[in-house]
């Protein structure tokens, strides 16, 4: 993990966490563990729970829970045992959190529903999922979010590297280890065409499965076209595929009526966040036969005898089931570590009770620390380059509208960003603004931006 280590060599002498009480519900691998250590190492103190009942790596959590840290979490807990987990985490006596990391918005939610008053104390809120950045918004959206929150899913480090790239490889790492199956002449429905629905694609494609994409976004679903892909509604191929794979972030994508039609032996999984999206509760009655055939593995059987392969119950099929990248998981870790260093240093005032992304110079500054790792040399600006493209020649790069991301619809639909909005301004103006949003406030992280060059 070569960001987040870069991190913590450049960081632990200033100790820009020192103080913080960081509660955290995420997978618990030894990235995380990594992640954990160098937090700690930047003067923090952690307590965790995992997001997910099937992640845990179990020696990982013993290591973490011999060297100090409070870990709640094993792998295989059901449902009371999770939510159990996650109290025992946060209600502490002597003990108050004054920031959280969450994914999937579990603990964010626990903590409105059974603590509410912890939030008097708790200066930020960082959300790695699309599913808890949505509760996030909608929070937002009713005025009930209390304390100032960053979207990191959003970031474009998180959407490219995590999401696309990531689920690129475990989608089928994932699959072979629970089904040993060949994937060449197989038909597939992706039902999402997002990052990670373009993953998941591009895998099965490549290994020579005929992929079907189903898909509520125009844009994303011209995009599915153009990839090659034939787009569908999911009732239109459901008697015919033989692996079905949902990656939308919603409910009910796939409902008890597509799982009464699929063919004898189809695969069901999911490589979305949250368990939601397969209807695993309506295959829960008297007339259905559950046969567990291997870990994380499920045939559950008609009366006529018809069976599907239900992989993970539904929950995130890579984490659970398989690992991911390490290489990965430390562009996200980095991103997550210096959200909560900029949320936890940020002047009183800077930041309002609302959702924001990361400034886009943050995000370069977590691909620099990676390029070192292939013996990447960047091209750099001339200066009458730089003035005739009107950028600075140490970043940023692209204006935050630019496509490649996900920001300028997300500027479009009124999401905060940690300046004002910059539609509409000139060049001295757009400056100013990020001048305005890097900060020239006299915190602990002042080094580190000078480092990004995030100050001039």
């Amino acid at each position: 993990m070569p960001a987040l280590m870069a991190l913590r060599k450049r960081a632990q002498g200033e100790k820009p966490l020192a103080g913080a009480k960081i509660v955290g519900c995420t997978h618990i691998t030894a990235q995380t563990a990594v992640l954990m250590e160098t937090l700690g190492a930047l003067g923090a103190q952690c307590r965790w729970a995992a997001c997910n009942i099937y992640s845990t790596l179990n020696e990982v959590a013993a290591a973490l829970a011999e060297s100090g840290f409070s870990v709640f979490a094993w792998k295989g807990e059901s449902e009371d045992d999770f939510w159990w987990c996650i109290d025992r985490c946060v209600n502490v006596e002597g003990w108050q959190p004054n920031m959280i990391l969450d994914d999937g918005g579990d603990l964010t939610h626990w903590i409105y529903k059974k603590y509410p008053n912890m939030f008097k104390k708790i200066k930020g809120i960082v959300e790695e999922s699309v599913t808890g950045v949505h509760r996030l918004y909608q929070l937002s959206k009713a005025g009930k979010l209390c304390v100032p929150a960053m979207n990191v899913n959003d970031s474009v480090t998180k959407q490219k590297f995590d999401n696309l790239y990531c689920c690129r490889e475990s989608i089928l790492d994932g699959l072979k280890r629970t089904t040993d199956m060949m994937f060449g002449g197989k038909q597939v429905v992706v039902c999402g065409y997002g990052e990670v629905g373009k993953g998941c694609c591009a895998a099965l494609k490549a290994m020579g499965s005929i992929v079907y994409v189903t898909e509520i976004d125009p844009i994303c679903a011209l995009q599915a076209c153009m990839d090659g892909f034939r787009l569908v509604k999911l009732n239109e191929v459901i008697r015919q595929v033989d692996i079905v794979i949902t990656c939308t972030g919603n409910k009910n994508v796939v409902t008890r009526e597509h799982l009464d039609r699929m063919k004898n032996s189809c695969i069901v999984c999911n490589m979305g966040h949250s368990n939601t999206e397969i209807d695993v509760a309506s295959l829960r009655t008297p007339e259905l036969t559950w046969e567990r055939v291997r870990s994380q593995v499920d045939h559950i059987i008609w009366p006529d005898g018809k069976r599907i392969v239900l992989l993970a119950e539904g929950r995130l099929l890579n984490l659970s089931c398989s690992t991911v990248p390490t290489f990965v998981l430390s562009i996200t870790a980095t991103t997550q570590a210096l959200a909560l260093i900029e949320l936890y240093n940020a002047p009183e005032g800077r930041y309002k009770q609302d959702v924001y992304l990361l400034p886009k110079k943050m995000d370069e500054y977590v691909a620099n620390l990676h390029l070192p790792t292939f013996d990447a040399h960047l091209t750099e600006l001339t200066d009458e380059q730089a003035k005739y493209l009107g950028l600075n020649k140490n970043g940023p790069f692209k204006p935050n509208y630019y496509r490649w991301s996900p920001i300028q619809g997300l500027i479009r639909a009124g999401i905060n960003f940690p300046w004002p909005s910059l539609e509409g301004r000139g060049g001295s103006e757009l400056r100013a603004s990020l001048r305005f949003c890097t900060g020239l406030y006299p915190y602990p992280t002042k080094r580190l931006k000078l480092e990004a060059g995030l100050l001039p």
